[in-house]
């Protein structure tokens, strides 16, 4: 009689404990169909108007319209990025918070400051690559130098004679010139500024002799003719400006590269379900041709994979930083 009541609740609780098995399968699924059931937030320490918080828009105007919920932007620039990044690292891990970043602050900060208030890969989840930009070198309109060669000429006749500007100590402007001079065995002059715009007014009127900029910050000096692109630091040409060749092409390292990428992060612990559902929708939007030709506008380009491929991204510019910044002693604390 007790061996049969035994067996009878065991029964039942095997078939309890199935039920429990197979219901918590099925919650990320439901979540995935059911998210995001109310609007998500974006913090992102850029300004408002800037190339990154653009993009975020115009990404954010098509998930809105796609999940039916809004995609609110919430700016917190300032404090090297450390105002958003502390906010969303704060944040409840519930897929209702993402953060947007770039290389420098998931890749380059680690190793220019000593103590950092958040761990890139301990904190944060990796939820989507955005989009990518690389870096042009740029010089003044007037400038005797007509590629890249030039310039590493002029920097080997005059050590530490050749100024370059960045909009900060410890920016990808300035590790990026570092990288060239190890690959180039030259010395320059580093001049940083605190505002971009400046770098490349200055550029122009020969304060400074040359910087690295994007499509979007050096641009429209480029398009008013006030400067002039010497070579695009990618292992390719940039459509728009195909007829500026890469590094290597103009006389400069083979396959010398220096670029931003910016990406898609959320608290440690969100759920699989929410971070997958964002990529796949956040890709989606990336490869229409209507979303490209605005990325273009800008000299970006869509970046689009899954979330690992921010974690590889992190480990491959981290390394590069890493040997940069000790080999240049970079330092921001």
């Amino acid at each position: 009689m007790h061996t049969v009541a035994r067996s009878r609740a065991f029964t039942r609780a095997l078939s309890l404990s199935s039920l429990f098995i197979v219901g918590a399968a099925c919650l990320p699924a439901a979540m995935a169909q059911t998210y995001p059931a109310k609007p998500v937030r974006s913090v992102a320490p850029y300004s408002p108007g800037s190339g990154p918080d653009a993009v975020m828009r115009i990404l954010g105007e098509r998930l809105t319209r796609n999940w039916g919920q809004q995609l609110v932007i919430d700016n917190k620039p300032g404090a090297s990025g450390f105002i958003a990044i502390g906010d969303a690292k704060r944040a409840a891990p519930d897929g209702y918070t993402v953060l947007q970043v770039d290389n420098t602050h998931m890749a380059l900060q680690p190793h220019v400051f000593k103590q950092l208030p958040y761990d890139p890969l301990k904190d944060f989840e990796p939820v989507a690559p955005v989009y990518f930009t690389n870096f042009f070198v740029v010089v003044a309109a007037n400038s005797p130098w007509n590629n890249v060669g030039d310039l590493i000429k002029a920097a080997k006749a005059a050590p530490g004679g050749i100024t370059y500007g960045s909009w900060g100590i410890g920016s990808v402007a300035h590790v990026g010139a570092a990288m060239l001079e190890a690959a180039t065995d030259t010395k320059m002059v580093h001049v940083p500024f605190k505002d971009m715009g400046n770098v490349y007014t200055s550029v122009a009127t020969g304060d400074i002799q040359w910087a690295f900029g994007s499509a979007a910050t050096a641009g429209p000096m480029y398009q008013a003719r006030k400067v002039k692109f010497l070579a695009l630091a990618a292992p390719k040409r940039l459509p728009g400006y195909a007829d500026v060749p890469t590094v290597g092409e103009a006389g400069g390292p083979a396959g010398f590269e220096v670029k931003t990428w910016v990406g898609l992060f959320a608290p440690v612990g969100t759920p699989k379900a929410a971070i997958e559902k964002i990529n796949a929708d956040v890709g989606k939007v990336l490869a229409s041709a209507e979303v490209k030709e605005r990325l273009a506008t800008f000299g970006f380009e869509p970046y689009i994979g899954p979330p690992g491929e921010l974690t590889k991204a992190i480990e491959r510019d981290s390394r590069t930083f890493g040997e940069i910044v000790k080999r240049a002693r970079i330092s921001l604390d």
